[in-house]
């Protein structure tokens, strides 16, 4: 059962990886044809939550307690994890280049397993160091290291978005919190899309719309059927699909696997785009798939047994005095915790 819990969480994480991947390629005919990118991120969100609030209510039985008690971890989740890492993103690219950018956001795996190093001040197993290199290493050859001056308010939102992204895999590792992974992904994106359409509101985030039919799939489509492309396949299902993969495998592993949306949006924009990919770029996919595969070879840690007493029972003499049972020899003896009327034998570890 655990092999197969496994491999669905795998293939989940791919699919999630594929869908959010894809989401670049959908929504660049937009971005050409004059949309801003705070346009396309608010209504690509708003799509979202309107096409998960009922499902989201199923599943919580139409019961929002759950909601309430996770009250925080849902706001900052909803905050941070989707509407931050969105508008910290976006803006980051205003100052730097896309791909520094995206180097910088994907680091968050690297981040995650630096911070579990500094919490329990215990190194990571080889194989889970191996694969951070491995996979960062084919993350800068897929992306591409990019030129120009360094502004350091770019860098500094890029590394907001890197953060959000940990946060985003942290939080929807909780199980914890009695909300189903697809309530959880439902309520992040309808406050998501409250905090983006407030930044719009105020001009935080600039808004502009191009009501037109544009490209798409080697045709031409009106621009909702993009919205609603991008906002079902590569936000809905992709949080959804991302939060069950994340239960199910854990925060490490699937925040190495989410490195697979930057191959699947090469793969993508190929196949839909006619971008081609190149040797370099083929080379740093199969080496964030070698990093997963390495990171995924990663043995669980083991617990300590923990301490067990055994109570032997009274034995009673016909003359109403009780004796205690005679102790096992050597460590039995050595662990007899005296009583009024017990002995005990503890174990300790294997």
């Amino acid at each position: 059962m655990r092999g197969s819990r496994g491999i669905i969480g795998i293939l989940l994480g791919l699919a999630s990886g594929l869908a959010f991947g894809a989401g670049g390629a959908v929504v660049k005919p937009l971005l050409e044809a004059g949309w801003s990118p705070g346009a396309a991120v608010f209504l690509r969100v708003s799509v979202a939550a309107l096409l998960l609030i009922v499902p989201g209510l199923i599943a919580l039985r139409f019961d929002l307690r759950p909601l309430w008690r996770a009250k925080w971890t849902v706001l900052v989740y909803s905050v941070i994890a989707v509407a931050g890492v969105q508008l910290a993103f976006y803006a980051s690219i205003a100052r730097i280049p896309v791909s520094t950018a995206l180097l910088i956001e994907y680091l968050a795996p690297v981040a995650l397993v630096a911070f579990a190093w500094a919490r329990t001040r215990r190194a990571p197993q080889w194989v889970v160091l191996a694969g951070s290199v491995v996979a960062i290493a084919g993350l800068v050859l897929v992306i591409g290291p990019a030129g120009g001056a360094i502004d350091p308010v770019g860098i500094a939102l890029a590394g907001i978005a890197m953060l959000g992204v940990a946060v985003y895999y942290v939080l929807g590792a909780r199980d914890d919190l009695g909300v189903p992974p697809i309530a959880l992904a439902a309520s992040g994106v309808f406050i998501g899309a409250i905090v983006l359409g407030l930044a719009g509101l105020t001009g935080l985030v600039p808004f502009e719309f191009v009501l037109t039919d544009m490209s798409f799939l080697g045709g031409t489509a009106p621009w909702w059927v993009l919205v609603l492309t991008v906002g079902a396949v590569s936000t809905a299902f992709a949080y959804v699909a991302g939060i069950q993969a994340i239960r199910m495998l854990g925060t490490r592993l699937a925040s190495f696997l989410g490195l697979s949306e930057v191959v699947f949006a090469g793969i993508v924009a190929w196949v839909l785009l006619g971008e081609a990919i190149g040797p370099v770029q083929m080379l740093g996919g199969v080496l964030i798939l070698g990093g997963i595969v390495l990171v995924r070879l990663e043995r669980p840690a083991v617990e300590p047994v923990p301490l067990e007493i055994d109570l032997v029972p009274v034995s009673r003499t016909d003359s109403g005095s009780s004796h205690a049972r005679e102790p096992e020899p050597e460590s039995a003896a050595a662990g007899h915790v005296p009583g009024p009327a017990t002995s005990a034998r503890i174990v300790d570890g294997p």
